[in-house]
């Protein structure tokens, strides 16, 4: 059984011998979230959903497959490290035009499937024919995600654009060298990408045991954060934690009374294959309940926006 680590002990931690970053797996990151979300999805209310993100985080495994984008150049990471900025930085990178390559492969892939939803087929080919008519208008909705400027995103088309650009960071995630990442980055977003987590896991196993690591929202990396911190402003003083009475175990709402804000985390020794993507898409009754407490989300899922449409 694991031993729950109270406060004073968490912060006394030789955190030098814990992992900073957990790089994604090219091989496994995405066929692991499309496991978990057919776990997740039977007697959901939001089962459709989460099957179609299924059927998407398949298409983006093949493709990450075959994406091996021109990674950053010598200057770009010498300029990040003179600077402690991200590397990988997305609201700052000049994308290799073939990301669209992988929207149209990923457009292709859920195009061809037998039980895509009608509303959903219609989505899909209708952005397949706009990525082909107006590339200028798939960058600027690029740019729009990525910048999370949510009044100028077409929630209709969202997941599809933002899942082929999770495909193109995550193998830059995957080839970057580590070894180049600057000592000290900015608090509470991706070290590698600049983009902000959608939740937090506490892993068991290895040198990982009993941390806590913030899940990227875009490419897919993990990096340490120590426990009982707000992920937004780095308060320690006014956190607490609260679940779903009677709901499914290994999954708190993390809340700052300093910035009224929350993150949502999970705990591996409960639910060893949980993802963060997958497991926050499939929690939305808690976000309900501590938006009703008063607290603001921190940031959202990559693949729900605002007024997204979805089945049930």
């Amino acid at each position: 059984m694991q031993r729950i680590l109270p406060r004073g002990e968490i912060e006394s931690l030789d955190h030098t011998t814990i992992p900073r970053l957990r790089q994604p797996v090219r091989a496994s990151v995405f066929a692991d979230r499309a496991a978990r979300l057919r776990q997740l999805a039977p007697n959901h209310p939001l089962s459709t959903y989460l099957l179609l993100m299924a059927d998407l985080a398949d298409g983006q495994g093949k493709a990450l497959k075959h994406s091996h984008m021109p990674g950053p150049g010598s200057e770009r990471i010498d300029l990040a490290q003179a600077h402690g900025m991200p590397p990988l930085q997305a609201t700052g990178w000049e994308r290799d035009p073939g990301w669209r390559d992988l929207l149209a492969g990923l457009l292709e892939h859920m195009s061809g499937l037998t039980n895509l939803p009608p509303q959903a087929l219609e989505i899909a080919q209708a952005l397949k024919q706009r990525l082909n008519d107006d590339p200028a208008a798939i960058e600027a909705q690029a740019d729009a995600l990525l910048a999370e400027r949510e009044e100028d995103v077409d929630a209709a088309t969202a997941p599809f654009i933002m899942a082929a650009l999770q495909v193109y960071w995550t193998g830059l995630a995957a080839d970057f060298q580590e070894s180049a990442l600057p000592v000290v980055t900015p608090h509470g977003v991706c070290p590698l990408c600049g983009s902000l987590p959608v939740a937090s896991i506490v892993h068991v196993g290895g040198q990982a045991d009993a941390c806590r690591y913030l899940c990227c929202s875009l490419c897919s990396a993990e990096w340490h954060l120590v426990r009982v911190t707000c992920s937004h402003c780095e308060n320690t003083k006014q956190i607490a934690y609260h679940a779903i009475e009677g709901g499914p175990e290994g999954i708190k709402a993390e809340s700052c009374d300093h910035c009224h804000t929350y993150r949502k985390i999970f705990y591996q020794e409960k639910v060893l294959g949980v993802d963060a993507i997958a497991d926050d898409l499939a929690s939305l009754t808690l976000d309900m309940l501590m938006g009703d407490a008063g607290y603001s989300r921190a940031s959202g899922n990559p693949l729900l926006w605002q007024h997204a449409q979805v089945e049930s």
